[in-house]
């Protein structure tokens, strides 16, 4: 876990809300740098978590303690896979002011984000572009190769954050996009969804499907699926309206 804001402790309390910040397969927290940085320039608390990426439920827990942790309201966002995963973390979490889903998963109880990812035509997150790698404990981690990686993933990105990006993306298994979501906020939780309209990971027609299912405010971006990277502005834009609900 990263603290990129102004406050020493996650415990600390002030006047704006914290804003924690999950990432998705593939990636890492530095992937939302830019965002991290204009939102601490605005004067907001920020966390980056390291998502596991082992198993939603795994996952899901982990965030769940990190939340519990801050003293005061959270602003709770979420790239790609973490769409499933801030969605269990925040059921019942009572200091989640917001949600803000990042070309995300908006799941429902009873829904996986690969069984999602499924429902509409477009993604390029399939073996052919994928490396399997069996692990000890006897899961598949997914890695994207790194020559497709670009085109699935980091679509807006400049060529030397793509090469950067493809190295250090770090692995998701199989068995956490497939795990299933158990337990989702109220209904009445504000939410916002960016949309990434050049998407080849998570389509972007999903993305609306979702939002709209879910009530959320779209926010759209016209890059593809690592947008915290590509478009930042778009990101700090719905987390703002998130902070501020």
């Amino acid at each position: 876990m990263g603290i990129f804001g102004r406050h020493p402790s996650p415990s600390a309390g002030g006047d704006e809300p914290t804003i924690v910040i999950v990432h998705g397969a593939f990636a890492d927290a530095t992937a939302f740098g830019a965002v991290a940085d204009r939102l601490i320039g605005a004067g907001f608390p920020v966390m980056a978590v390291a998502n596991p990426l082992r198993d939603l439920h795994t996952d899901a827990a982990y965030v769940r303690s990190v939340l519990d942790a801050v003293a005061g309201p959270v602003v709770l966002v979420g790239h790609s896979y973490a769409g499933s995963v801030i969605t269990q973390a925040a059921a019942g979490a009572g200091n989640v002011k917001a949600l803000v889903y990042v070309a995300a998963f908006i799941p429902q109880a009873g829904e996986s984000s690969a069984e999602l990812n499924g429902r509409y035509p477009g993604s390029l997150l399939t073996p052919d572009n994928l490396v399997l790698v069996p692990t000890p404990d006897g899961r598949t981690d997914l890695y994207i190769k790194p020559e497709r990686y670009e085109e699935v993933y980091a679509g807006g990105l400049s060529a030397e954050q793509v090469r950067i990006a493809a190295f250090a993306q770090r692995p998701v298994t199989s068995e956490a996009l497939g795990g299933v979501v158990s337990d989702v906020p109220a209904d009445d939780l504000p939410r916002w969804q960016v949309v990434a309209t050049e998407d080849h990971a998570v389509p972007a027609e999903l993305q609306r499907y979702l939002a709209d299912r879910a009530g959320a405010k779209i926010i759209e971006a016209d890059c593809g699926h690592d947008v915290a990277a590509a478009r930042p502005a778009q990101v700090v834009e719905a987390v703002l309206a998130a902070a501020a609900a």
